[in-house]
């Protein structure tokens, strides 16, 4: 992958729904409101000074919400952090940068 590329798009893995899990308190806050199903279903990926994780989540009934994940550098010791995202999503909506 070249740096600053975003990957193409991915099955989602154990690894990105930890990562989503990690940043759903962050989500919640801001959204007002709970999310009973928080399921990763595709990623994408992007080497940044980090990495940016691109995931879309499926958050019950026909909704889904594309959330943007920063991950530091190791030496950096820093938590996940919740760049952005968007709602109301489709499954049929593509991952893209944002």
């Amino acid at each position: 992958m070249m740096c600053g590329g975003v990957s193409a798009t991915q099955p989602a893995t154990a690894e990105t729904q930890q990562m989503a899990e990690e940043v759903k308190a962050q989500l919640e806050e801001k959204e007002n409101r709970k999310f009973p199903v928080f399921k990763t279903v595709e990623f994408k990926s992007q080497v940044v000074a980090g990495m940016n994780y691109f995931i879309k989540v499926h958050v019950g009934e026909e909704e889904f919400i594309h959330i943007r994940v920063f991950r530091s550098l190791p030496h950096e010791n820093k938590p996940l952090a919740l760049h952005s995202y968007q709602t109301n999503k489709t499954k049929n909506d593509e991952l893209a940068y944002f």
